[in-house]
């Protein structure tokens, strides 16, 4: 799925798969976008390109923290989730050069820091579809 605006039908176990080879296969530094609907798995989706990237640790959601930090196999991968910002400006206080340095960094809910978000290099969306156990995952 490198084309623009790929899309396929995942279960959770096939999300995860995917996550995984992408993590494996993102080049050093890439920024990653992740929009949604709430629970349609971006932080599942998180959680397998995390351990594509080599992290040990299971990633969870920063939505009250606003990022987390871990260390993966070629260096740190950032995980920023703009949800619960008001205003796009409140991205304006998060250290997004010092995040571009790392291995990877993906950001859920980008459109809250609108203006701020560094661009991505992949940008996916996840949307909730008739069956609830699948999902739609469109590759911008």
């Amino acid at each position: 799925m490198s084309k623009s605006d790929d899309l396929c039908f995942f279960d959770e176990i096939a999300l995860r798969h995917w996550g995984f080879d992408r993590g494996q296969s993102l080049p050093p530094g890439s920024v990653l976008w992740l929009s949604g609907e709430l629970g349609a798995g971006k932080t599942t989706l998180v959680q397998a390109i995390a351990e594509g990237l080599g992290v040990s640790s299971r990633a969870t959601s920063p939505t009250y923290n606003l990022v987390h930090r871990y260390e993966g196999l070629r260096g740190p991968v950032y995980h920023v989730d703009c949800y619960r910002m008001k205003r796009p400006d409140e991205a304006s206080q998060l250290d997004w050069a010092g995040m571009l340095a790392a291995d990877a960094l993906i950001v859920e809910w980008p459109e809250q820091g609108a203006g701020w978000v560094p661009k991505p290099d992949l940008w996916v969306e996840l949307e909730h579809i008739s069956d609830p156990a699948m999902r739609r995952l469109v590759v911008r």
